[in-house]
């Protein structure tokens, strides 16, 4: 039986004005995948993230979840959004306290309080800053800014979790505790798409990758058999 894959982008172009900033044929992602995403600076891996969160609409072509097309707006689009997050590679935090900015999303979905302080501890710890919670956020190096940032969007468990060049600012000890919880996370159900320039992050993670050179998917590595035997990621150039 055919899998649907959870994001299928077909014929899909993004445009700044008049300067095109992804231009992508056919990209199929499915479920439970852990991917990287390569490319020098401009080669359209932001962009990308930005569109599989669901925070740009294409310039021309579609974005499929689920088998089913996102509608450009309203109620069904909002909540798909709910089920991914996306960290900016220079993130911004809420005023007060770190444990405010962790817990804020999970009160909007409604999560109990020691429910949301359970969270919070866990992804504060998963990024390296158990006892963080009651620091300022705006009194923290850009270098916590990141990981607390990373932290609020691991408390929300998504769905869908984009990260954009995520291991900057971490030191290697960091960085290897860090790998180590995306892949308990992917192997647990969730979907990691990640942006990064190490070329041999996506060998330590076993992941795939897709290249992508002047906004254009440029070539894909290694299917994702390695990944519990899911589906293949299919790609075709524009």
């Amino acid at each position: 039986m055919t899998m649907i894959p959870l994001y299928r982008l077909e014929n899909l172009t993004f445009r700044y004005g008049s300067r095109t900033a992804l231009a992508i044929g056919a990209l199929e992602i499915p479920a439970e995948a852990l991917l990287c995403v390569t490319g020098a600076n401009g080669a359209g891996k932001s962009t990308l993230l930005q569109l599989l969160a669901l925070l740009q609409t294409p310039s021309s072509g579609r974005v499929w979840v689920d088998g089913r097309p996102v509608p450009p707006r309203g109620r069904a689009r909002r909540e798909l959004r709910r089920s991914i997050t996306l960290v900016h590679q220079q993130p911004l935090l809420l005023r007060g306290s770190v444990a405010d900015n962790l817990t804020y999303g999970l009160r909007l979905r409604g999560l109990c309080r020691s429910e949301q302080l359970h969270r919070c501890s866990w992804a504060l710890q998963s990024v390296g800053l158990a006892g963080f919670a009651q620091r300022p956020a705006g009194a923290l190096s850009g270098g916590e800014t990141r990981r607390v940032a990373l932290a609020r969007a691991l408390a929300l468990q998504p769905r869908v979790l984009l990260l954009d060049e995520p291991f900057a600012g971490l030191d290697p000890q960091q960085a290897g505790s860090f790998e180590s919880l995306l892949g308990s996370l992917q192997r647990r159900g969730q979907t990691i798409i990640l942006t990064t320039h190490d070329p041999k992050l996506a060998e330590r993670l076993e992941a795939p990758t897709i290249h992508l050179h002047e906004w254009r998917l440029a070539n894909q590595s290694t299917s994702l058999e390695k990944q519990q035997c899911r589906p293949r990621l299919k790609m075709h150039e524009a």
